[in-house]
């Protein structure tokens, strides 16, 4: 990939984000003519370095010729070199390549180089790119390439690939290949409450988000909405390049499914309802969405755990899965304030999705957990009636977090509805 016009040195290490889909690494060995007068790399020769294992691995993979084939170019726009420590003639660096942010034309990359003898990190690299065609003018990243850099199976559990859907960037979870599986978390939580759907649905697609606000995700300031979260699915969905997918939405995640099929119901193939319920927030609930915001604003997001969890979670798990208490309480704990404030807002305001159900004319599975405080298996038994041909499950043992909480369970299933859907 080409060289950088303008560079920026730094001596700082930078926060990163979390770890995403890492593609293949390359072994380089330091030769004596790119070290300077003091007998060491300097900056700008970790910058050469960086470029000649970018093409190592391509030449690994797609081959050195996968841009030429597509006809357009990677310009790089903006790069950043962090010095760690020196390295010498003779030294071999493992370099490290993962794509970080994916947007509709431009491609984000973070290389970092160890040195094997000793496993110390010497230099870090941080690269933007634009795609550009045959008359140098921006242009959108071919479905080939999106492949190669974003990966359509993580390289290691827990790995996120970040994507642009205008006005944030949103971290994602992707495993596997197949027909497509949106699980949408709920609130105040991330993409890892289904980290056993994603781990164990073979088969399937498997893309996990955190939504706009929630785990890390970029938090932009301004008005959330479920309109807002379900039209940064659609776009994601776009990103990746997939048309339909079967959708499944946990609690808040539910609300942001109905408006997904009143928005974007051609991208629907079929939905699964975990812990949620269809009508709007009444007097009550708005209060308490209100009382919240006041809470998340002046004592932050531990002293949201602290009230939620207790209602969150089952009397059971309560009781003999304490490492589920503390999971959950970390969770919503790293959750930026900006996002539990945007989220509860939403979630106040969002529109009674009741009159929707008799026209969901796609498969659909509810699934409740039978400890579920604050969606009774009742509404849930009134939610999957009023959906033609809808099928429901109980959890035995588990709340609000069936996922989460009962995890073999739930997947087991998510995966016989699943097996029984038509094939697209």
């Amino acid at each position: 990939m080409c060289s950088v016009p303008k560079l920026q040195f730094r001596r700082i290490i930078l926060n990163r984000h979390a770890p995403v889909s890492r593609l293949s690494s390359v072994e380089v060995t330091v030769y004596p003519y790119e070290c300077d007068a003091y007998g060491h790399m300097n900056e700008a020769a970790y910058l050469q370095l960086f470029e000649r294992a970018r093409w190592e691995a391509l030449a690994r993979g797609p081959g050195q010729d996968l841009f030429r084939r597509l006809g357009v170019w990677p310009a790089a726009r903006r790069a950043t070199v962090d010095y760690q420590l020196p390295a010498f003639p003779g030294d071999v660096l493992r370099v490290e390549l993962e794509a970080e942010k994916l947007g509709r034309t431009s491609l984000e990359l973070h290389q970092r180089a160890v040195r094997i003898k000793d496993g110390a990190l010497v230099a870090e690299l941080q690269i933007v790119f634009v795609m550009i065609d045959g008359e140098g003018k921006p242009t959108p990243i071919p479905p080939e390439i999106a492949t190669v850099f974003s990966g359509r199976v993580s390289a290691r559990p827990g790995e996120l690939v970040r994507h642009d859907v205008e006005g944030a960037a949103l971290a994602v979870d992707m495993r596997g290949d197949g027909p497509a599986l949106l699980l949408i978390h709920g609130f105040p939580l991330d993409h890892s409450m289904w980290a056993h759907q994603v781990a164990t649905l073979a088969g399937w697609r498997r893309i996990a988000p955190d939504l706009r606000g929630a785990g890390v995700s970029d938090a932009p300031d301004g008005v959330y909405s479920v309109a807002t979260y379900a039209d940064d699915l659609a776009r994601l969905l776009d990103r990746l390049h997939i048309e339909r997918a079967v959708v499944a939405g946990h609690s808040m995640g539910g609300y942001i499914a109905f408006e997904m099929l009143r928005r974007h119901r051609s991208r629907v193939m079929a939905l699964i309802l975990v812990d949620t319920r269809a009508d709007a927030d009444n007097a009550d609930g708005r209060k308490g969405r209100e009382d919240m915001i006041e809470v998340a604003r002046k004592q932050g997001a531990v002293a949201v755990a602290d009230r939620m969890v207790p209602r969150l979670l089952g009397r059971s798990t309560q009781q003999t899965q304490p490492n589920i208490v503390e999971q959950v309480k970390a969770m919503i704990g790293r959750t930026p304030v900006t996002g539990i404030v945007g989220a509860l807002g939403a979630m106040r305001d969002r529109p009674d999705s009741t009159p929707l159900l008799p026209t969901i004319d796609v498969p659909t599975l509810v699934v409740v957990g039978a400890e579920d405080e604050l969606i009774p298996s009742a509404a849930s038994r009134a939610l999957a009636s009023a959906i033609p041909s809808a099928a429901m499950t109980t959890i035995p043992g588990a709340g609000h977090l069936a996922p989460l909480e009962a995890p073999t369970a739930v997947t087991r299933v998510i995966a016989e509805f699943l097996e029984a859907l038509p094939r697209p």
